[in-house]
């Protein structure tokens, strides 16, 4: 999803990054040196997972990418969603959130400048609007009241890697149990893909047990279009398994990393890749491999998004 949330100071993790591999100082006691971790977020584990050239383009190489339609639709909807929450549980209706679309959308355009030249359809602000309508018929926010929001939320795992990520929103029932939401504005997906959506919040309850000491009751994808709710709930033995799926993920992106050799993985996937011009699958040539470089004092904050 593309972000355009304002850059936020997260000071207990100032990130670095050599050969576009991102690696975070996590905060210690006082004056104590801060050790460099490693790390990794579902974005860029799902991108290695579905093609190792694509997590070099993206993470390493950093070639841009132009936002699609879709992307800026569903980074306005969940915007909107966020923004909900700030209102009076009686004011949060149908009508207050169709209404929010037009400012959040002139916000956006604010933010990101370069959103106007997005070609977007006829329909876009109207699908938008259809999208939240889809969300009212799957929950009501009134009865709700959100523990965290847009939350970042962050954990070393295995002693070596750090891995963080942005909760859409947390619940927290009054005996504790929590349940994490993740908003979806394209279809219910195949079996097939919802496991790959179901990724993105293993990561999520894997961080919530590592640091908080409870494993999440409850993973809830909300798919806004089809106005379906699929509901899940992991413990803590298939969390450990996926921690140490986690970290084994990250040793074949080191080695990867160390050898120059992403290679690509063709799918139906491809078709939404903006890389293919340079992508040997399709007769193209990757650029040449980045040399490792310093970091920049702007690389000493992590931006907010930079997962989604």
């Amino acid at each position: 999803m593309l972000s355009t949330r304002p850059a936020r100071a997260v000071l207990s993790y100032p990130s670095i990054s050599v050969w576009g591999m991102t690696t975070e100082a996590v905060a210690v006691e006082p004056h104590d040196e801060a050790p460099v971790y490693p790390s990794l977020s579902p974005s860029r584990a799902a991108d290695f997972k579905t093609c190792p050239l694509l997590y070099r383009f993206r993470t390493i190489d950093r070639l841009p990418e132009t936002p699609s339609p879709d992307q800026a639709r569903g980074t306005l909807v969940h915007a909107v969603l966020e923004r909900l929450f700030d209102l009076p549980a009686a004011d949060r209706t149908a009508d207050t959130a169709a209404a929010m679309v037009d400012p959040e959308w002139e916000r956006m355009l604010e933010e990101v400048p370069d959103l106007a030249d997005l070609p977007t359809p006829d329909d876009f602000l109207p699908s938008a609007r259809e999208l939240l309508a889809g969300y009212f018929t799957v929950e009501d926010p009134s009865r709700l009241e959100p523990a965290e929001r847009e939350s970042l939320i962050s954990t070393v795992v295995d002693d070596q890697l750090l891995i963080r990520g942005y909760i859409d929103r947390l619940d927290v029932s009054p005996d504790g149990a929590l349940r994490v939401v993740d908003y979806k504005t394209g279809g219910a997906p195949r079996e097939a893909f919802e496991a790959r959506a179901l990724f993105q919040l293993k990561f999520y309850a894997l961080v919530l047990w590592r640091t908080r000491g409870v494993v999440p009751r409850v993973l809830r994808l909300l798919y806004l279009k089809d106005a379906e709710i699929c509901d899940y709930s992991p413990d803590a033995e298939e969390l450990a398994r996926f921690e140490r799926t986690l970290v084994a993920l990250w040793q074949a992106i080191a080695r990867a990393t160390e050898a120059k050799d992403f290679r690509p993985k063709p799918s139906r996937l491809c078709g939404w890749c903006s890389h293919q011009a340079v992508c040997p699958a399709y007769g193209g040539t990757p650029p040449p491999f980045p040399a490792p470089r310093a970091p920049s004092a702007a690389e000493q904050i992590e931006s907010p998004g930079a997962d989604e």
